[in-house]
């Protein structure tokens, strides 16, 4: 299928930028920064869109195909990809005397294409430690900021932004995006979720073949669901969907789980919870807790592998944010943190991975898991970790630990939905501090643990801004805390954003 290509050179936006052309209805399809030219070229796209990425021009310099120059086609670079086209035609690129994160106001000079119906100011987001001190031998600058006098540069069908336009934190940046890929590329709308499913399905079916079954990991989340029902449509009885509980559940997450998906998919129950609490014991780096989580998963698959026969795929709703977040990416991409099921799997197994949704976003899995006839009130449950309530216990973990987690956890999630304001955030949860303070409890001393409150709002979680509440909500649901969790003495609110915070403790 013709569409946008965007070589990645490890931005932690990169997906971002195919997300926000797929919702403009055209395909994108992301490919390694050193991809071949000839390859490209085969692929005939519209256009081509060079990522950001922490690389440096005159240090790493991360360069792409030469043979991307001599196809005529538009190319649009952001950040590192417009220093890159400064650099790669002779410009001038060096350090910035202080590095620009975050918002800057940005003015067109001139005009073009690129910004029509775009207001001559604009607030945009900048992440860059270098910028464009000279321009290219035929470039013309289109824009500056106040530190910047070349924030957007063109010449010819080929053009430069320092900002981040695929971010919602810059004003107009998706119609900067759309007049690209429409006005500059003439690309057509070819692309939508419907065809998304049938395109998996299709690819699913080709590469199982007919003896051949998968094992699917069911967590109870939206992920893993929309991916057993995808694999399903595509092999049928040859699925195995295998919901491991491993004993780091939310309270009645087992029976939750097994009432909803029982319905759409041949669901069978594990339980490993022993195991994995033991495998655990005296655990403390959260990386660590993602291997041991990841391997265990993988060592019980292996094993009921055995007894079905014949199992040559597991398949797992990994996202791309996992992806990225775990330094799994095409490009130079920094290590934020393991992902069980993505950086945290063991080096060797006997399984190959299906992964139909690896570079979709959360939102668009609840679009994917509507059109597959999934249950909205499913499809609208907040997000929750793979290794479950094991990062959400900071430190060691224990089974008491995790009891008086989940108390608190309930408490919370059940006072957001009394208030009708469970669909309004992205995700809310609670945190077990490895921390305990003096309280009074009726009147004597008590030496109990804190409990940590987080809920943020978001579009993609790429990014995300804490939810506010009403104080008197915040007080009652404190209040229940202490007064039914024995163990609580302290409730704290998480008034952290993304970035420069995770949305996760761990």
């Amino acid at each position: 299928m013709r569409g946008i290509i965007i070589l990645d050179f490890g931005s932690q936006y990169t997906q971002l930028i195919a997300r926000r052309i797929r919702e403009l209805g055209v395909y994108s399809e992301i490919l390694p920064y050193n991809h071949p030219g000839k390859d490209i070229m085969h692929k005939n796209p519209y256009g081509l869109i060079l990522s950001g990425g922490p690389a440096s021009v005159y240090k790493e310099g991360y360069k792409p195909h030469p043979l991307i120059w001599k196809l005529g086609i538009p190319i649009l670079g952001i950040c590192y990809g417009h220093q890159l086209i400064a650099w790669i035609f002779k410009g001038r690129v060096k350090k910035a005397e202080k590095r620009e994160y975050g918002p800057a106001f940005f003015e067109i000079k001139r005009k073009d294409p690129l910004f029509d119906g775009v207001p001559e100011r604009i607030k945009v987001w900048m992440s860059h430690g270098d910028l464009v001190k000279k321009l290219p031998p035929g470039f013309i600058s289109l824009g500056k900021t106040e530190t910047l006098d070349k924030a957007a540069i063109k010449k010819g069908k080929i053009y430069g932004v320092q900002f981040h336009p695929e971010v919602i934190h810059t004003a107009y940046g998706k119609k900067i995006l759309s007049n690209f890929v429409f006005k500059i590329c003439d690309a057509e709308k070819n692309w939508s979720l419907t065809k998304l499913a049938e395109k998996k399905i299709e690819e699913i079916r080709k590469r199982v073949k007919d003896e051949e079954r998968v094992i699917c990991g069911v967590s109870g989340g939206v992920d893993s669901a929309v991916t057993a029902v995808l694999v399903a449509k595509a092999v049928g009885n040859r699925v195995y969907p295998l919901f491991i509980n491993n004993g780091l559940l939310r309270e009645n997450e087992r029976k939750e789980v097994e009432t909803a998906l029982k319905k759409l998919i041949p669901l069978r129950t594990i339980d490993a919870s022993k195991i994995f609490l033991e495998k655990l014991k005296g655990v403390k780096d959260p990386e660590e807790k993602r291997k041991i989580i990841g391997e265990t998963f993988i060592q019980i698959f292996e094993e009921h592998a055995k007894k079905i026969g014949n199992v040559r795929f597991l398949a797992q709703g990994t996202l791309y944010p996992d992806v990225i977040e775990s330094g799994v990416s095409r490009g130079p991409a920094a290590k934020i943190k393991s992902h069980h099921n993505v950086g945290g799997l063991p080096e060797k197994m006997r399984f190959e991975l299906i992964e139909p949704l690896r570079e979709l976003f959360k939102d668009e899995v609840r679009k994917l898991g509507k059109i597959l006839k999934i249950p909205e009130n499913f499809l609208k449950r907040h997000p929750f970790p793979g290794p479950g309530l094991a990062v959400r216990v900071i430190g060691e973990v224990t089974a008491k630990k995790l009891d008086i987690l989940r108390k608190a956890d309930s408490i919370f999630i059940e006072e957001l939905k009394r208030e009708n304001i469970y669909d309004k955030v992205w995700q809310a949860f609670a945190v077990l501090l490895p921390i305990k303070s003096v309280g009074v409890m009726g009147d004597e001393r008590s030496y109990g643990y804190t409990v940590a409150l987080r809920a943020v709002r978001s579009e993609d979680g790429m990014t995300a801004d804490w939810a506010t509440f009403e104080a008197s909500f915040l007080k009652r649901v404190s209040a229940r805390i202490t007064n039914e969790v024995k163990e609580v003495t302290r409730v704290v609110y998480d008034i952290s954003s993304k970035p420069p915070a995770t949305i996760e403790w761990e």
